[in-house]
């Protein structure tokens, strides 16, 4: 081609029959995605528009209703008790946003900590820490719930060993110790089980990844600080924190997703109660197809939240720019 001529633009289905052999090696995957991933998705979509339910399993005839499931869920207008989407999505959306902090804080303190030079043993402190990580979820749930319970549980006889009331109805106390009508926020005692439980679970991730962000980062560039005069609160403040940011905020991403549909926690420590008032979204949903049996009201429900989520995860990713180039 001639210096300067213009680029000849290939045809579409040229292209297409060039990268034949390359969509033979992806086909295989794309066949496994379409049955796992993409027909679950688009028959989800499909309930979500009729009143599919326990009777309809075998035949598969429900009747399409629109837009009315949808309705019914924002609304309240289920058969459910104490059932209130709002103060659902209020309690969801402060329940992760205290988690992420504590875990961060939590996990990041841990890392520097270990990351001091010199300090014995901290191989086998990583290892320790990363153990609630590591746990299958029904243990950890299961054995936070047990510890929490009010006659026999360590939380209770650990305050009775120390001189304080030690009967406190940690999973059953209905009345709550923040409420505030005006935005539909209630917070039972058992939000405190839920909280603690799942810091316990969360702040390892974290901390595994700032270990790894931290000892990227140069030792030369601490000692130039130190030699200029810098404090260590300034060091932590120029060096550290604008170093660990790439890596730190996608992990809080992950976290916050991760957070907001934690059901594993709600269910297996307090199983939504008392009366719904630690429930999430997550498990509302699962509860509207086990036992309710309401298919269709269950997918109306669940694809709400994935709208809430996405909303939510642009919104973060617009504020730390996450997704952005971080040196330029």
């Amino acid at each position: 081609m001639a210096a300067g001529a213009p680029e000849r633009r290939v045809p579409f289905f040229q292209r297409l029959w060039r990268s034949r052999l390359a969509y033979l090696y992806i086909l295989p995957a794309f066949i496994l995605m379409a049955l796992i991933t993409f027909y679950p998705i688009f028959y989800q979509l499909w309930m979500a528009f009729t009143n599919f339910a326990l009777e309809h399993l075998r035949l598969q005839n429900p009747d399409a209703v629109g837009l009315d499931n949808f309705f019914r869920v924002l609304s309240g207008d289920l058969p459910l008790p104490n059932y209130s989407f709002l103060r659902i999505l209020v309690f969801n959306l402060v329940w992760t946003f205290v988690n992420i902090p504590l875990h961060v804080i939590i996990g990041v303190a841990v890392a520097l900590a270990l990351n001091t030079r010199g300090l014995p043993g901290r191989r086998l402190y990583r290892s320790l820490f990363v153990i609630p990580w590591a746990l299958p979820a029904l243990i950890s749930g299961m054995l936070w719930h047990n510890m929490w319970h009010e006659r026999f549980g360590a939380v209770n006889l650990l305050l009775q060993e120390i001189g304080l009331p030690g009967n406190t109805r940690w999973l059953l106390e209905p009345t709550p110790f923040v409420n505030i009508p005006a935005i539909g926020l209630v917070l039972p005692l058992s939000f405190i089980a839920v909280l603690v439980a799942n810091v316990w679970l969360g702040w390892p991730f974290m901390m595994v990844i700032a270990t790894g962000a931290l000892q990227s980062i140069p030792q030369d560039l601490y000692e130039a600080a130190e030699v200029d005069g810098a404090s260590s609160w300034q060091r932590f403040r120029s060096i550290t924190v604008p170093l660990i940011r790439p890596a730190m905020i996608p992990a809080i991403m992950i976290g916050v997703m991760l957070t907001f549909n934690q059901f594993n926690v709600i269910y297996f420590v307090t199983g939504g109660g008392p009366f719904g008032l630690t429930e999430i979204l997550v498990t509302q949903g699962f509860k509207l197809v086990n036992p309710q049996g309401w298919f269709g009201v269950a997918a109306a429900f669940n694809i709400i939240v994935f709208a809430i989520l996405a909303v939510i995860t642009l919104l973060i990713n617009r504020v730390s720019r996450a997704t952005e180039a971080y040196y330029t």
